[in-house]
């Protein structure tokens, strides 16, 4: 019985044996998995912290080369466009001086140390290396490099910046040099090209600069090696033809394996911790719990900012608000929310592009953010679109405070890098007293004060009021309608008379679109043209108001000519010569006899590419008319600029003869500064006999107003050609 027991034990911990050897080994693997595991994890990251030392050395060294060759560029520029140096190198006994300031100069000079002056043809005038004079042939010393920097130079002399700079391989060694015209510091020079001289500076990249660029930039190792070397970690310096003279090299630290041999036995050492794996584990659970926790809240932040302008965008603009109206129910206050839209954005991103564009953007957040008091969201709510929304007890008071320091910042032109933009802000302004209007409701009620003021000249803000809700629909319906009269060809086309001065006979016919809405009656131009202006309907009314009139000149005598209005919008699409262009060819109309007249607001916003669409449509043939003169701020600069053909003189000036005296100084003045120009000149608004005598006296050339005819269907127009054979109207109205 005893043995029978004792072989039951016997296997009884034979078989434990084996299952705790199991579990041992089992463990013993796990733990050699997990030091693989975390040993390759270290080596990866060794690795990678490698790599990225490695790349940072290597945009430094780049960045190291490049200011070093920047620093002889600025160096070279303030030398260069010197008033004093264009007196003294031009001079003839100008050596002692460009001795004195250029070659003396390069004695122990961190800043250069070869200075040549040069003629146009690259033959020295002056050279100094060290501060002694160069003895050999300069084209000699610096290769044929410096044959290609003379002839960039000279290739940038019309794009105001005439300098070039690049790296070349010297009989001393690797310089940085650069060539640049000597001229004023306005960048003026009056001599012709075949006196212009040039500056050559040099800056050798020897042992010692080397050595500081390496202290500067914090790069070990950091040496100038040979072009055919091959080191591990380079920055090639090339010629301005590409070629490659030598290579800055540099040690790399290697910091990951560094780091990973000093923790690779304290690693060991945590494994060998076997006891405390469950409680790392934990650990890690609980850490990784929190983060996830984190990450959700930063992902709903970020689903709630503009990442262009860091403000809160739309969605966190609605949170705010609510949160300010919940809070304003409780303690019985108000929410203010101002919805802003800027006023000549587009024309900036037409311009600059789009690059441009975006800095504009950040710079206005930048300053509506420092405007608004502290309390506040600032948010940016579309494209050029922001809104300002803050709880208040004096919300009269903080409105105003608001409104003008908003108004006073647009006013002021926004520097943008090297450029200048100029836009404004249209403002709506809405409030939700005690919390009573819902978020969605107020933004709305602001979005359409916003709109308002865009419609009432820009540049300035309304207060919503109940009955914007009426005009907003309104205005919908009417927008409706125009499109679908000009889809099917409803509107009709006027056409007005101008005349001759001295003869009273017909030279020209104005376009003059209207509108006969169904079950409405006639729609003023001065309704429905803003209406167009605003949705994008412009350029289809515009194109049909052409076309309609190219097609009604074949009815008429060869020597009337066509007048018809363009929009600024129209002038900013850069297809619009193209599409003028084919009307005229389709038509088979003169485009000597079409004017286009245009009004000044454009040429504010964006002179220079409206001079280029003013020569694209002069290029067609046609003429450009500059419309409503004296009514805006149009001024002698752009008659002269933009080279107009005719000139338009405003009705005001015409119905101000009535009021003084000085009404007609002021017209005769008018008159004959255009005709200085060699412009001839158009009144329109007449009606009485008198006033034509007095222009007539003035110079005006054309007339126009009811006096002559009114806008007339064309074929009342038709008619007076037919009667008269284009004698003339002999002031018959044509009313």
């Amino acid at each position: 019985m005893r043995s029978l027991v004792s072989v039951r034990q016997r296997f009884t911990n034979m078989g434990r044996r084996p299952l705790l050897g199991g579990v041992l080994l089992a463990f013993a693997l796990v733990v050699v998995v997990v030091t693989s595991l975390v040993l390759s994890a270290l080596g990866e990251v060794a690795r990678h912290a490698n790599q990225l030392d490695d790349a940072r050395s290597h945009e430094t060294t780049a960045g190291a080369l490049k200011t070093f060759e920047a620093q002889l560029g600025a160096t070279l520029n303030d030398y260069a466009a010197w008033d004093d140096a264009t007196q003294y190198v031009y001079a003839p006994d100008g050596m002692e001086w460009m001795i004195s300031n250029f070659g003396d100069m390069t004695v122990d000079s961190d800043l250069f140390d070869v200075a040549v002056v040069a003629d146009v043809d690259g033959n020295a005038v002056m050279a100094y290396r060290e501060g002694q004079p160069m003895t050999g042939p300069v084209d000699r010393y610096f290769g044929g490099s410096l044959r290609v920097l003379f002839d960039l130079a000279k290739a940038s002399e019309n794009k105001g910046m005439p300098q070039a700079t690049g790296f070349i391989e010297t009989e001393s060694g690797i310089a940085a040099t650069g060539v640049a015209l000597i001229r004023m510091k306005s960048g003026e020079l009056s001599l012709p090209r075949n006196m212009h001289r040039y500056l050559i500076f040099a800056r050798h990249l020897d042992a010692r600069k080397v050595e500081d660029l390496a202290q500067t930039y914090v790069i070990s190792g950091l040496t100038l090696a040979p072009s055919v070397a091959d080191p591990r970690n380079f920055v090639p310096i090339r010629d301005p033809s590409g070629k490659i003279l030598a290579k800055l090299a540099w040690a790399s630290r290697n910091p990951g394996d560094v780091s990973y041999m000093m923790v690779q036995p304290t690693v060991f050492m945590a494994i060998g911790l076997v006891g405390l794996l469950f409680v790392v584990l934990l650990a890690i659970g609980a850490l990784a719990a929190r983060r996830m926790k984190a990450d959700e809240a930063a992902a709903v932040s970020l689903a709630r900012h503009d990442r262009l302008s860091g403000l809160v965008n739309r969605s966190g603009l609605f949170t705010g608000l609510e949160e300010m109206i919940d809070a304003a129910r409780v303690d019985s206050s108000d929410v203010l929310l101002l919805y802003l839209d800027l006023d000549g954005f587009k024309e900036v991103n037409d311009a600059y592009g789009h690059g441009t564009g975006d800095q504009l953007i950040r710079g206005v957040a930048a300053g509506l953010s420092y405007l608004t008091p502290q309390g506040a969201s600032v948010a940016r709510v579309g494209g050029d679109e922001f809104a300002i929304a803050l709880q208040t007890t004096r919300i009269d008071e903080q409105a105003v405070e608001l409104v003008e320091a908003l108004l006073d910042f647009f006013s002021e032109p926004l520097t943008i890098g090297a450029r200048v933009a100029t836009v404004g802000a249209s403002i709506g302004i809405a409030s939700s007293p005690r919390g009573l209007i819902s978020a969605g409701e107020l933004v709305r009620r602001a979005d359409m004060a916003m709109y308002k003021a865009k419609d009432a000249g820009r540049g300035r803000c309304m207060c919503y009021e109940p009955g914007m809700d009426a005009d907003r629909e309104t205005r919908n319906e009417l927008e409706l309608d125009l499109r679908q009269a000009i889809e099917n060809g409803d509107l009709r086309v006027a056409f007005q008379p101008l005349v001759s001065a001295s003869n009273r006979e017909i030279v020209a016919v104005e376009a003059l679109v209207r509108w006969n809405r169904p079950g409405h009656g006639a729609v003023s131009p001065d309704v429905f043209i803003p209406i167009a202006e605003t949705t994008g309907l412009i350029e289809p009314l515009g194109l049909y108001v052409l076309r309609r009139a190219c097609e009604e000149a074949h009815h008429w005598p060869a020597g009337v000519n066509i007048a018809v209005n363009i929009s600024p919008g129209q002038f900013r699409n850069p297809a619009f010569a193209d599409q003028v262009g084919a009307i005229i060819g389709e038509t088979g109309t003169d485009a000597s006899r079409i004017t286009l007249e245009m009004t000044e607001g454009y040429l504010i916003q964006n002179p220079e590419r409206a001079r280029q669409a003013i020569d694209r449509l002069k290029a067609l043939g046609l003429r450009v008319a500059l419309d409503d003169f004296g009514a805006g701020f149009a001024s002698v600069g752009y008659l002269r600029q933009f080279g107009f053909d005719r000139m338009k003189i405003d009705r005001s000036l015409v119905l101000a003869l009535d009021e003084s005296s000085r009404a007609r100084d002021m017209l005769q003045a008018t008159v004959a500064l255009a005709r200085s120009l060699d412009i001839p000149v158009t009144a329109e608004g007449i009606e009485r006999e008198d006033q034509a005598m007095i222009l007539h006296l003035c110079g005006c050339d054309e007339l126009q107003g009811y006096l002559f005819g009114k806008p007339m269907p064309a074929e009342a127009i038709n008619a007076i050609f037919a009667g008269t054979d284009g004698a003339g109207a002999g002031g018959r109205s044509a009313a």
